[in-house]
């Protein structure tokens, strides 16, 4: 048998079930792998050493009577910092939020994850306030990617990518209204999905943000759809519950006459890497190959609308800055507080509410593109991993998101999105690519990428 640390989901709950390994021998084994982690890659902030071992007993148990509470019973799981869990505090990544205060109920996520039986190991970071594609906090410090530490593992779901590279456990949870899954995917050569919104419920909901599962395989993240995607009054905005088995069928997907659109280039933000360029080029000539009908498609997407759309996320931040006290204030990251006050302070709500045309605008031309096809192909992030002590790319709080084009469109027309690792650059990183999937359609997203996942090259082993 593979090291407990390199086991799936599934391989860990059948061998549960067959009593050939404990939900507590398998928290311990994950506990010593973050111990022996994490002075290198600061992926979490919060563990529990007796709460998970807790958990993990009483899954034993229920194991050894035959009656587990899910197929994910007694599977240790990280969940990102701003997913609140019981009785522990949520600071967001921010120092100026260090005096949190412990929270009395769990986020829909949680709870569904702790009544599935899941041994919660700990909390992953993520930057301020989630508002950076970047493993950097003012709280926390610098997350790094363990496939090369100089690198940025990317965010904000940043210690949730990192952990799953490194093996702290099996399954992760993350949020992503921007690209915060996607992104730390592309990166840390993971599997990520941004479900359709409303799909998996989340309090509180809002415009573009999501909870979705971080795993290294879709097999993986298909179990744990299973579980997020049940139903939670607090999301007033989610969507009709579905009784589904994601799992199901995933390797069912007949490639022939499957149409998808290519979408190489969005021809703002930042330029297209080379390499990235290539891998999105290599996966789509191999889902040609496979039988798909691929079509290279012009982007939809531009400057206007992607200024709007920062403009607009400026907006929301500042407006949560002010509600700050000034002593507060003065603690969150400095280049947040300038990204979200250098324009932002100046609005007047003519200025916001053009940005939310823009917005508006962004959602209808991405709902467009898809029309004519089933699927949409793209690479995730146009750059390779950039330096781990930077806050963005290029480190300019004027301009701090133009690396989220390829991502953040699909926030806003709500429709399912996942990132899964093609290949790597020369320098040995991973680079993902982006199957983008009709609204609602979560379940073709997860078979396309299983697909993507057995006609990608031979993938490196993980870093130990």
């Amino acid at each position: 048998m593979a090291a407990v640390h390199d086991l799936t989901a599934r391989e860990l709950a059948a061998a549960y079930a067959r009593h050939e390994l404990s939900p507590v021998e398998v928290a311990r084994a994950q506990l010593e792998r973050i111990a022996g982690w994490q002075p290198r890659i600061n992926a979490t902030y919060r563990a529990s050493a007796e709460q998970a071992l807790g958990e993990a007993r009483a899954a034993e148990s229920r194991w050894q009577a035959r009656e587990p509470r899910s197929a994910l019973d007694g599977v240790p799981i990280t969940v990102k910092e701003n997913i609140y869990t019981r009785g522990d505090p949520a600071p967001i990544g921010t120092r100026a939020n260090d005096d949190a205060l412990a929270q009395a109920a769990d986020a829909p996520p949680a709870a569904r994850v702790r009544e599935a039986g899941c041994v919660i190991l700990g909390k992953s970071t993520m930057p301020d306030y989630g508002m950076l594609s970047s493993g950097l906090s003012s709280l926390h410090g610098v997350t790094r990617n363990p496939w090369r530490l100089d690198r940025n593992p990317s965010g904000s779901s940043s210690g949730a990518a990192a952990a799953a590279v490194a093996g702290y456990a099996p399954l992760h949870l993350g949020t992503d209204i921007g690209g915060s899954v996607r992104l730390p995917a592309t990166h840390c050569g993971i599997f990520a999905l941004k479900p359709s919104l409303g799909r998996v419920p989340v309090y509180p909901p809002y415009l573009g943000r999501v909870s979705g599962p971080m795993t290294r395989s879709v097999a993986d993240a298909a179990l744990l759809m299973n579980v997020l995607a049940k139903p939670d009054a607090r999301d007033f905005m989610s969507l009709p519950f579905e009784e589904r088995d994601y799992s199901t069928a995933l390797d069912e997907l007949e490639p022939r006459g499957v149409r998808i659109g290519f979408l190489p280039d969005m021809a703002v933000g930042l330029a297209v890497h080379a390499e990235v360029r290539a891998a999105a080029q290599a996966a789509a000539s191999a889902l040609a190959g496979a039988g798909c009908a691929v079509e290279s498609i012009r982007s939809f997407l531009s400057a206007e609308m992607l200024d709007g759309t920062c403009r607009f996320f400026e907006a929301r931040s500042h407006n949560e800055f002010m509600q700050l006290a000034e002593g507060k204030r003065a603690k969150v990251l400095p280049f947040i507080a300038e990204w979200c006050t250098w324009r932002a302070a100046r609005f007047c709500g003519r200025d916001v509410m053009q940005a939310y045309t823009q917005v508006m605008s962004m959602r209808e031309a991405a709902l467009a593109a898809i029309e004519r096809y089933q699927f949409l192909l793209s690479p995730v992030s146009p750059i390779l991993p950039y330096e781990a002590e930077l806050a963005a790319p290029g480190n300019d709080p004027r301009n701090a998101l133009p690396h989220i084009a390829f991502t953040v469109p699909f926030n806003m027309s709500e429709q399912p999105a996942a990132s899964v690792n093609w290949g790597y650059s020369g320098d040995g990183l991973p680079i993902g690519v982006q199957v983008i999937g009709r609204r609602f359609d979560d379940a073709g997203v997860l078979r396309l990428a299983r697909l993507i996942e057995k006609l990608r090259p031979a993938q490196r082993p993980w870093p130990q």
